[in-house]
């Protein structure tokens, strides 16, 4: 860290305002940097700290008149005067009347605990943020970080910031604005101060919101001024009486007490120049114009959507009128999928649900191009955070509306049809069940992935070509992969000398084999062989062998990715259900396939 005149002038501080800032500073005491022994040369510190208020925007004149050194001394702990309790939250204001309330309380600790910082809890509740080790959260904006603490390596809090756009919510609920007040500082200790060209050893800058000043001091590099003597004084009593068992000293009388002074030289080692520069600032940020979180204010709306297709775009305001349809593409449901909290599920073959904030379902639609429908009023209703996202996918109108979800929607008959996602994942557990009754182990193996890739295979994986590439070989982990190619082996005839051991979707074919004709065993692997040969297609097969294995899979490559992905879980889970059926009628195993 280079020590120069524009460092200790801190132009890059007194620039910033508060009012820019994403994370907006509640309370600080932060060494920002630290190097080499105090006092002696090559010493370099840098300093922050900051305390804040909030106070009624009718107060705001008077908390202004309030400083570091006021608000930094003040303490933070319960008052007790006169019988009448003061809580810990509570500001005074110069004439000992309350003005404002601590958003952090700092609780002072008995060494060796630690010293501890809370955020006020009336707004962690009014913002519905949960605590997490040293990080707020808001679960209803899928988790979002609204605060966070800052510790030294010893643990002590020495940082806590909030996103100005919450604070500033919560502040216009309560009709009041943030007085925040902040000491910086840099020193450092150098051989000599020729590179500095202040007009003397202290110079003051100030206005009404900063004052900042340049300070030039000679000492010894024990720490002690240079050309200073230090007066000492000794104070004793002379009427101790080192017999006493019980001594019992009252007020001294003319002649028990000695006094003694002198003068000391101050100093030792050589002369250094100790320069620091400091800056307090005061300033006021305002509450926000509306308070949408916590007061539940109506907002206007910014974000648009395509609504028709001349391109006319419109917002939440306009939405709500008539009964309406919003397109969007499909990565939409991948973006909001992948948010901490998401939940998403099917109803039907082209319906669906997801959910970003817990207990809130938006239902949606796939048509025939694979654009997704939602309904305009739910869009109109979301948070307005979860709007933009949507707007960021809006579509032109395509394709009409999903006519499963339409039927359900206006005519309330939804349809009577099952999403390949929900049929695979049924599937899948249906033949570990029957097969362990009929073959005394499940020919699926359970692994530590498995239930993470089962939860990530859904259509709205397949967005282009790679990614449906990519889909194809979650299928295959989740059915090839996790044969329990060992134990089905065993069921087998012997592999002759020389013989190559079958991989694990023939050895299935060929234990099915002993009880079908191989043709029909054959064919109810082939969607399954299909899909595991397209795992690697995209590093490692020709394009001619890629369409000879989406033949196989039975995929018709005209259609939409997501369509695609759809037919490629479909076949899969119709080949998985037809395997079970074969198990549970060769070995007279009662089941269902859509649930056991």
């Amino acid at each position: 860290m280079e020590c120069s005149q524009e460092w200790f002038e801190m132009a890059d501080l007194r620039r910033r305002s508060l009012l820019t800032k994403v994370w907006v500073p509640l309370a600080a005491a932060q060494e920002l940097h630290r190097e080499g022994e105090h006092y002696h040369v090559g010493f370099k510190e840098e300093y922050f700290g900051c305390e804040t208020v909030a106070v009624s925007l009718e107060s705001k004149a008077e908390a202004l008149q309030l400083d570091w050194s006021y608000l930094n001394d003040n303490g933070q702990e319960p008052r007790c005067t006169d019988g009448d309790y003061t809580p810990a939250d509570v500001q005074d204001g110069w004439g000992d009347e309350p003005i404002g309330t601590r958003l952090v309380l700092r609780q002072a600790m008995t060494p060796p605990e630690i010293d501890e910082w809370h955020l006020h809890q009336d707004l962690v509740i009014a913002l519905g943020l949960k605590r997490e080790g040293d990080v707020w959260v808001c679960p209803r904006e899928a988790y979002f970080e609204v605060a966070s603490l800052k510790r030294r390596a010893n643990g002590e809090p020495t940082l806590l910031v909030i996103h100005a756009e919450h604070l500033r919510d919560y502040l216009r609920a309560r009709g009041m604005g943030l007085l925040s007040s902040t000491y910086s500082s840099r020193e450092s200790v150098t051989p000599d101060a020729n590179y500095l060209d202040w007009p003397s050893d202290y110079v003051v800058e100030e206005t009404t919101e900063q004052k900042w000043t340049g300070d030039i001091r000679t000492i010894h590099e024990s720490g002690s001024p240079f050309g200073q003597d230090i007066a000492v004084m000794h104070v004793g009593r002379t009427d101790i009486d080192k017999g006493e068992d019980v001594p019992n000293f009252g007020l001294p009388r003319d002649g028990q007490v000695a006094v003694s002074s002198g003068m000391m030289k101050a100093g030792s080692g050589r002369l250094v120049m100790l320069v620091r520069g400091e800056l307090w600032r005061t300033e006021w940020l305002d509450p926000a114009a509306l308070s949408a979180r916590v007061r539940r204010d109506a907002t206007p709306g910014t974000a648009f959507f395509i609504t028709d297709t001349g391109g006319t775009q419109e917002t939440k305001s306009t939405l709500t009128g008539e009964s309406r349809w919003l397109w969007f593409r499909p990565n939409i449901i991948n973006e909001l999928a992948s948010r901490r909290g998401a939940t998403y599920g099917w109803d039907t073959r082209e319906t669906g649900w997801i959910s970003v904030i817990p207990g809130r379902k938006l239902r949606f639609g796939l048509n025939s191009v694979g654009l997704v429908n939602v309904y305009a009023k739910d869009i109109a209703h979301l948070p307005d955070w979860q709007q933009k996202v949507w707007a960021g996918y809006s579509n032109s109108p395509d394709g009409g509306v999903s006519n499963e979800f339409l039927a359900a929607q206006m005519e309330a008959r939804p349809a009577n049809t099952e999403a390949p996602e929900e049929r695979l994942s049924n599937s899948l557990a249906n033949l570990r069940k029957v097969t362990e009754q009929s073959l005394g182990f499940s020919i699926i193996r359970t692994h530590t992935d498995y239930d993470a890739i089962l939860s990530k295979t859904h259509r709205f994986r397949a967005t282009d070509y790679t990614s449906l590439l990519a889909l194809a070989k979650d299928v295959a982990r989740l059915t090839a992969d996790s044969l329990d190619v060992g134990a089905i082996q065993k069921l087998l005839p012997p592999i002759q000398k020389g013989e190559k051991p079958p991989g694990s979707l023939k050895s299935l074919e060929k234990l099915l084999a002993t009880k079908l004709d191989p043709t029909d065993a054959r064919n109810l692997l082939t969607p399954l062989v299909g899909t595991y040969e397209l795992r690697l297609g995209d590093a490692h097969l020709a394009s001619s062998k890629i369409q000879d294995a989406w033949a196989l899979v039975g995929i018709d490559n005209k259609l939409p990715f997501v369509w695609q992905g759809e037919q490629l879980l479909a076949a899969c889970a119709s080949s998985i259900e037809q395997i079970t059926d074969a198990f549970s009628t060769l070995f007279n195993v009662t089941t269902n396939n859509k649930e056991l």
